[in-house]
């Protein structure tokens, strides 16, 4: 099932495999696409459906250096040779929108501190910024007031992906970045209506929603949750109530997909036993993406199961362009384990992964 093709609302995918989002920082400060990177996707869209990597909404929600951004006419122009790569190849592509929240450091903002739901700090490792590894700061809360502007950002961002032939756009609701962060108990704490209740603390990702959907229709719009996750340092002791509600919630608005990362590769808050697709079916019966981990084996009998529709690879990405190729053929993969080359600034541990050589 999974190299057989899938109907994605109006879009037919030449298979059930997605690759995943994933940040390999070759924007430069300017923050553009380029060549390189419209190189290197076009290289793996063999994938039915490609997601890129994750791309900042505005400059608030900047955190990692060179990561690309969908904010400014100049940005969209520049992605239109990422996508007209991609389509060329006979794949859709989704642009993933981001906002890094807590996730981020006052050098990224001219000084000023990050924003997040709640003064909540990150407690972690260091995190990369243009002046080298710095420790976290206590984020700055967000104001009521403030929210409507960043519901607008994400509503212009949307646009702008329209704008430059995007096939559609996936909300990033997940790994401890600014939704996930409103989401999840743990790290928002708000006593005004974006604060409190499971309605409450879903409530800004379904206004983000709502305005994307004046934009893009429902089936070109999608969400990422990360229910098992500690990255950035998640993990709430209400997990499972809190990310049942927000599934059943988005059911109804006729989403093309919900992509779930259900695989502990990033770790596992264990807060209890880890969530699984099979429960999400129950209250989503809409189209399920799951992600993290998954082999070929594992794709599939999800798949077989009807527990998912779809299953997004990440790493496995990077080092095997031909992914598809080499599951169609049993080909083994390119090891993806050695890290150290995927964050040079060119096309080093980007571009230079050679495919199967037969």
């Amino acid at each position: 099932m999974l190299l057989d093709s899938f109907q994605l609302g109006d879009l037919t995918l030449k298979n059930r495999v997605a690759m995943a989002p994933m940040t390999r920082a070759r924007a430069g400060a300017e923050r553009l696409p380029n060549a390189l990177m419209a190189q290197y996707y076009a290289q793996r869209a063999s994938a039915g459906l490609i997601i890129t990597e994750a791309t900042v909404v505005s400059e608030q929600g900047i955190g990692w250096p060179n990561t690309p951004g969908i904010y400014s006419p100049e940005q969209s122009g520049a992605w239109q040779q990422v996508v007209d790569a991609i389509h060329d190849q006979g794949s859709a592509v989704f642009m993933q929108l981001w906002h890094c929240g807590r996730a981020s450091h006052s050098s990224f903002h001219h000084g000023e501190l990050p924003v997040a739901p709640s003064a909540i700090k990150l407690e972690g490792d260091m995190i990369h910024t243009p002046n080298g590894k710095q420790n976290y700061e206590t984020p700055r809360a967000l104001e009521t007031s403030e929210i409507p502007g960043l519901v607008e950002d994400y509503r212009r961002a949307a646009g702008l992906a329209k704008s430059a032939g995007f096939d559609g756009i996936e909300i990033h609701s997940a790994n401890g970045y600014l939704l996930d962060e409103f989401l999840q108990s743990k790290t928002n704490h708000r006593e005004d209506r974006y604060g409190g209740s499971l309605e409450n603390r879903l409530r800004l990702l379904k206004e983000i929603l709502e305005a994307v959907l004046t934009i893009f229709p429902a089936r070109r719009v999608a969400v990422r949750l990360s229910p098992n996750g500690m990255f950035n340092d998640m993990g709430s002791p209400d997990y499972r109530e809190t990310f049942l509600y927000a599934a059943e919630q988005l059911n109804a608005y006729g989403l093309g997909y919900l992509h779930i990362m259900d695989g502990l590769a990033f770790g596992f808050h264990g807060l209890g036993e880890p969530m699984t697709l099979a429960e999400f079916r129950k209250v989503y019966p809409g189209t399920l993406m799951g992600n993290c981990g998954h082999t070929q084996a594992s794709a599939e009998a999800l798949l077989q199961s009807g527990d998912c529709d779809l299953m997004a690879f990440g790493r496995p990405y990077i080092t095997n362009p031909d992914l598809v190729e080499r599951f169609a053929n049993n080909w083994p993969l390119n090891d993806f384990s050695d890290m150290s080359g995927w964050y040079s600034s060119g096309p080093e541990g980007y571009v230079d992964y050679p495919a199967h050589s037969g």
